[in-house]
């Protein structure tokens, strides 16, 4: 597949064409993917996205006034199938917006994503670096340990819970998914009803009366215990102790049924505040032979054995021995604990209080208090009085990538090495670009890592080393 075309060439192509001069509908041939997993087509010198095509397909399109310079097409059929589709596994999947690549075969998937990566670093950053081969996940469906359900209540009192259809906020009503561990998926359609008969108010937005949002379900890999969350605007909520007493005697695998309040009228998924209702607030499980407490609001990554298949990889580009690193966005210790474990002298840096307590918690029960400690702190600030003296530095950060302030830290005091891991190729490329560029560091390899098949995401792990300047 040819590379994805870039935003300039998006915008040239679709830059003095007006929408009433191109057909209603046309035949479209699909020769790549988008970044976010929508079929790319040309016609008329026009570059056009079509969400639900695939590379090889020929589709019949309605073709979409320019949006942000960008041509559109809604997908009315498909007439050519690509060699690479198949019957998704999902009922759901043309609806919704969860899973945008359930039609392709996970092989072409996972060739798709090695390539993206490649490109990305290639024409966004002008990097040509060693591109180790994606480490595909043992498991393409059933894989994720965690999941955060809008919720809603239509006039008759039926209640709707399910993800939204691309680019919109409209619930896809579901009761099964199966990219879900199968122990949380099985949870679903039971508190559908539980939810329905309560006579909770719903009000995922805030808007109205309030009342529940969203609900969230998270379970241990390896422990299966299960943690369930309400998310509401407010705690009037009639009879909740004694429902979720009711689900932890149902469910002898619930450890916990957690409240949390999000009064806020916006698209902030959890509040600040998140009570225990019954049971406990947070689960156990184990990761790479260490034991985690883990709560309901904190993040750690949804597909548990590829996370724990990033640890080795660590311990490889640190090779040599152990020496004192600083693990920025650490969350709660999930890979500076593996690294103190073997040796490492650890310094975790992570802005949400709640996580550096349970990493601190988790350092304890793992007996390695004494070679990882962790703050509270924002990253940029804590990196200026951290990184002195360090010889090497892990970054996890989220989508958006290093802000300003953050990489001017590093490139402010430079450590020997840096293991970037990224879950979005973009930004990668733009800090790479700068960290070779202004501290002439060498990229010594990239190994892409499936973290999340079915969809177009893929996590990315960078190693880098500093070159003296002559």
């Amino acid at each position: 597949m040819p590379v994805a075309p870039s935003d300039s060439d998006q915008i040239a192509a679709g830059e003095g064409q007006p929408a009433d001069q191109a057909p209603d509908r046309l035949s479209l041939s699909i020769d790549d993917l988008s970044h976010d997993g929508r079929g790319v087509g040309r016609h008329g010198g026009r570059v056009i996205f079509v969400a639900g095509a695939l590379p090889g397909d020929t589709v019949e399109i309605r073709l979409t006034p320019a949006r942000n310079k960008q041509w559109q097409g809604q997908l009315l059929g498909v007439s050519t199938p690509s060699p690479h589709r198949r019957r998704a596994p999902c009922i759901l999947a043309d609806h919704c917006g969860g899973c945008s690549l359930q039609a392709l075969e996970d092989r072409a998937e996972q060739q798709w994503k090695q390539r993206s990566v490649e490109q990305t670093l290639q024409r966004l950053a002008g990097l040509c670096v060693p591109m180790r081969p994606l480490l595909a996940s043992g498991a393409t469906l059933g894989y994720r340990n965690r999941a955060v359900i809008p919720l809603e209540r239509k006039p008759d009192g039926t209640l709707r819970a399910g993800f939204y259809r691309r680019g919109s906020h409209r619930i896809v009503n579901m009761n099964h998914c199966p990219v879900l561990d199968p122990r949380i998926d099985a949870l679903v359609a039971p508190l559908k009803a539980e939810l329905r008969v309560s006579g909770w108010p719903v009000d995922r937005h805030g808007s109205d009366e309030g009342g529940l949002r969203h609900l969230a379900l998270r379970v241990g890999h390896h422990s299966g215990e299960v943690l369930i969350t309400l998310v509401s605007s407010h705690a009037r909520l009639q009879d909740l102790q004694d429902r979720a007493l009711d689900w932890m005697e149902r469910w002898p695998e619930l450890v916990g049924v957690g409240l949390n309040l999000q009064p806020e009228p916006s698209n902030l998924i959890f509040g600040a505040e998140t009570g225990t209702i019954a049971g406990r607030g947070w689960l156990e499980d184990d990761f790479a032979g260490l034991r985690y407490r883990i709560a309901a609001d904190t993040f750690f990554q949804v597909n548990t054995p590829q996370a724990e298949r990033v640890v080795p990889l660590l311990l490889e580009a640190l090779n040599g021995p152990p020496g004192s690193l600083v693990d920025a966005y650490c969350g709660i210790g999930t890979y500076s604990l593996p690294l103190a474990a073997v040796g490492w002298w650890v310094h975790g840096i992570e802005q949400q209080a709640a996580a550096v307590e349970l990493a601190r918690h988790n350092a304890a029960i793992n007996g390695l208090q004494e070679r990882a400690s962790f703050e509270a702190a924002p990253v940029a600030a804590a990196l200026t009085q951290r990184l002195a003296g360090s010889d090497a530095l892990l970054l996890d950060p989220p989508r958006k990538g290093l802000d300003g302030p953050t990489l001017a830290a590093i490139l402010a005091c430079p450590p020997v090495r840096i293991l970037y891991l990224s879950c979005n190729p973009a930004t990668l490329a733009r800090d790479l670009a700068r960290l070779v560029a202004e501290a002439a560091y060498a990229v010594r390899s990239v190994q892409p890592i499936d973290f999340f098949p079915n969809t177009s995401h893929v996590e990315t792990l960078a190693v880098l080393e500093r070159e003296p300047r002559p």
